[in-house]
């Protein structure tokens, strides 16, 4: 297992899987160690995937200041990695909240980004964020499931702030197109792989200037796509596509049946248009 050391001395390491040219993939949770990623349905066969194990979580080592948890004070730690990889420029995919931390990484280094793909993404740091609104819209799709009723109520609990930890566990099914076995064995290991403290510590006040942000990624010349899941509420496709108007190249694909891993719903269609988009870049 290869490491890299943070700019602060924290020892942070990396997942390499398959072969070919590298893509550098920052995971989601917040602050879940990279194995839920996979080889992202199959996407390792394209390309090189990089999977960063974000300081304190997975494999890589715990901060001495918990402070440097806060989204923007790992922008450092991506760069470290790239240094260490020896690359002039990346191609950078993003999951679900590690979208928030490519965007910054990308608004600090701009000229080191050759492509940006944010997956089912974030954008705090583009001052975009989902709404209860947005999770109604979409739980709504889902009504026809054997499982909505129980999820649903369990879900307004969550919105009323009285949830239990078992209506968390009870509305998962949302977050995925197919409720199926591979989606429960999918879901059954967030628990172990997550950093709790640390994800409350990831959007902390100061992480954010969508302002300065904003006006960094209006003069990229980076590529940019954004996928997006027809059946997530995090984001909608038409908030996805709000998000995409804010590059100057950006392209907007909806993966039809999916949720928010859409790899694991249609794995061939995501992994075909990811490396579509990535190869057309070369």
């Amino acid at each position: 297992m290869p490491t890299f050391t943070a700019p602060d001395g924290t020892q942070l390491a990396y997942h390499v899987r398959g072969e070919g040219e590298p893509l550098l993939c920052l995971p989601g949770g917040p602050m879940r160690a990279s194995a839920y990623l996979g080889d992202l349905g199959g996407l390792a066969r394209h390309r090189r995937l990089i999977l960063l194990d974000l300081r304190g979580t997975g494999d890589s080592g715990v901060p001495a200041d918990p402070a440097t948890y806060r989204c923007d004070r790992q922008v450092g730690d991506v760069e470290a990695l790239r240094a260490h990889l020896g690359l002039e420029r990346v191609d950078l995919l993003a999951h679900s909240a590690g979208g928030d931390l490519a965007l910054l990484y990308a608004a600090r280094h701009p000229r080191r980004i050759r492509s940006l793909t944010l997956v089912t993404s974030r954008a705090r740091a583009l001052g975009v964020d989902f709404t209860e609104e947005h999770r109604r819209e979409a739980a709504d799709l889902r009504k026809a499931e054997p499982w909505f009723e129980t999820a649903y109520e369990a879900y307004e609990r969550v919105w009323a702030g009285s949830a239990s930890d078992a209506d968390w566990d009870t509305i998962t099914p949302f977050f995925y197109g197919r409720w199926d076995a591979a989606a429960q064995a999918h879901a059954s290991t967030d628990a172990e792989q997550s950093n709790e403290e640390a994800a409350e510590l990831y959007p902390a006040p100061g992480a954010f200037d969508p302002a300065q942000a904003r006006a960094a990624v209006a003069s990229w010349d980076a590529r940019v796509l954004l996928l997006a899941g027809a059946l997530d509420s995090g984001p909608l496709p038409r908030v996805a596509a709000a998000v995409a108007e804010l590059f100057p190249r950006a392209e907007l694909t909806v993966q039809p049946g999916a949720g928010h891993f859409p790899w694991l719903d249609d794995p061939r269609a995501f992994s075909e248009t990811v490396a579509d988009f990535l190869d057309r870049g070369k």
